[in-house]
């Protein structure tokens, strides 16, 4: 048994997945803060599905690239649920979780996050025949170098993530949207990229932010204009 959480962006999910189907899932995109509704929202689903952490064998969360503040709070749930259990964790990247909401559909998977400044936390992957192919690693980048990107790739090719209608205007809508149902990461999304992926200990369990924090882009920005 697998629970999976998100809470990289603005949305959060859970989800837990018993290696055949997903046996129960929530889904926010409320804008609340994650630190007051990730953890209730476990709880309800958990409750609901008359599963215990006991029942878990692991717990997989996406490290990033995101929010900086939610991938924290998402981590820092993460390693008090496995601390305390004693269970394994297996961390996800946001974009391979975006990826999984795809297995069923063929295409070219643009997963986007919006990073601002015109930029984007990207990674292309391959949907074919139920199996998902990383096409590059995951990266931030200005929307409008990926969408030149986008314009060399044939066949079909979808936009998802909170960075998709960033990426639709790049693009001028010549790329289909994926629908809001699956669009964002859920929990679903990150039990199915969790397997195969090996287990790892709680206190190796670490964000990947990809970009330095706003106020530190700032600081080193002012020194080196000193």
């Amino acid at each position: 048994m697998v629970l999976g959480i998100d809470s990289s962006a603005i949305t959060a999910g859970c989800a837990l997945y018993d290696g055949e189907k997903i046996v129960a899932e929530q889904f926010l995109n409320t804008r609340h803060t994650h630190s007051e509704t990730l953890l209730p929202m476990v709880k309800s689903m958990m409750e609901s599905a008359k599963v215990t952490l006991s029942d878990v064998d692991r717990i997989a969360i996406t490290t990033g690239p995101g929010s900086f503040t939610g991938l924290r709070i998402g981590i820092s749930c993460v390693k008090g649920m496995c601390f305390g259990n004693e269970k394994p964790c297996v961390a996800v990247s946001t974009p391979e979780a975006i990826a999984f909401n795809f297995v069923q559909i063929d295409g070219i998977i643009c997963a986007c996050m919006d990073a601002r400044c015109k930029q984007v936390y990207n990674a292309l992957f391959k949907s074919e025949n139920g199996r998902i192919t990383r096409l590059c690693d995951d990266r931030a980048i200005a929307a409008a170098s990926l969408a030149e990107e986008l314009s060399a790739l044939g066949g079909r090719v979808i936009l998802a993530g909170d960075g998709a209608e960033l990426m639709s205007a790049f693009t001028d809508g010549k790329y289909e949207l994926a629908p809001p149902t699956l669009r964002f990461q859920r929990g679903s999304g990150v039990c199915l990229a969790a397997e195969g992926k090996p287990d790892i200990a709680a206190s190796a369990l670490m964000p990947s932010y990809l970009r330095l924090p706003q106020a530190e882009r700032e600081r080193l920005a002012r020194e080196k204009a000193n």
